[in-house]
């Protein structure tokens, strides 16, 4: 399971002896095996809220619930991708994706784990690049074992903080299509929780079945959109419907609206 409640939850800092309220009573739902993007303009929380989910950073009011229990502290339900690859560079890609592993499968044998991490390295289209340490891969290789480090561990929900903001234009796309065929892919019995924060409007609406719009000062939640596009999603063919034009239109309004409130 991974239904993730968030219950009027705030966020503060201080600073210099003021206060900051990086977050003000948030709350909303997220259903378990959703796709849910997180986006808004800079300063938002979207950050902030992804690392309140991961459990390393503590809020000053309210409750955050995974399937009816709260949230202590990080868990092995969840697994973290970022935007910077955040691969161990002493490590190989296969042993960096066994890494990941190890952390959720304490008890499996060796051989198990090098055989999962071969099978996500094939998941992931580097089946061939295995030894390869990290400084000799491209950024998007770099990512994609990111990903399959994460998806091999086989937790709950996936938290992904602006996992494709450093890629290319190019191979961001090849990154998405990727993430959506492996999420859904037929041989997994469900699909993952996933919470996506970006900044990316189109990202979003393609990968999405909710996306929730944030605003800034302080960090809070403007609106919740459902995405009205069935599955699977055809890029080319979406980009072309006045359903999808409307709905990018709305959010952009939404994004760079003054009214925040």
């Amino acid at each position: 399971m991974g239904r993730i409640t968030i219950d009027t939850v705030s966020v503060e800092y201080k600073e210099k002896n003021k206060i900051f309220n990086a977050l003000q009573d948030v709350s909303f739902t997220i259903q378990d095996g959703e796709f849910v993007s997180i986006i808004g303009p800079s300063g938002c929380g979207k950050s902030t809220f992804l690392s309140v989910l991961e459990g390393i950073l503590p809020i000053t009011k309210g409750h955050v619930y995974i399937d009816d229990e709260e949230i202590s502290g990080p868990g092995t339900d969840r697994g973290v991708v970022f935007q910077h690859y955040s691969l161990f560079p002493w490590l190989t890609a296969k042993k960096n994706i066994a890494f990941g592993v190890r952390q959720t499968n304490k008890k499996l044998p060796k051989e198990t784990i090098n055989s999962i991490a071969d099978e996500y390295l094939q998941k992931v289209g580097l089946g061939k690049f295995g030894e390869k340490y990290p400084a000799q891969l491209s950024g998007g290789m770099q990512q994609r074992v990111a990903i399959a480090r994460t998806l091999a561990m086989n937790t709950e929900i996936l938290l992904m903080d602006e996992p494709f903001g450093a890629i290319d234009p190019k191979t961001r796309v090849d990154l998405q299509e990727l993430l959506l065929h492996l999420w859904g892919d037929t041989d997994v019995t469900k699909k993952k929780t996933v919470v996506f924060v970006t900044h990316d409007i189109d990202e979003a609406i393609f990968l999405s079945d909710k996306i929730v719009m944030m605003a800034p000062n302080p960090g809070h939640v403007l609106k919740e959109i459902t995405v009205p596009f069935s599955r699977p999603r055809n890029r080319q063919h979406l980009l072309q419907t006045a359903e999808y034009t409307a709905l990018r239109n709305e959010l952009v309004s939404l994004f760079y609206s003054d009214n925040h409130n």
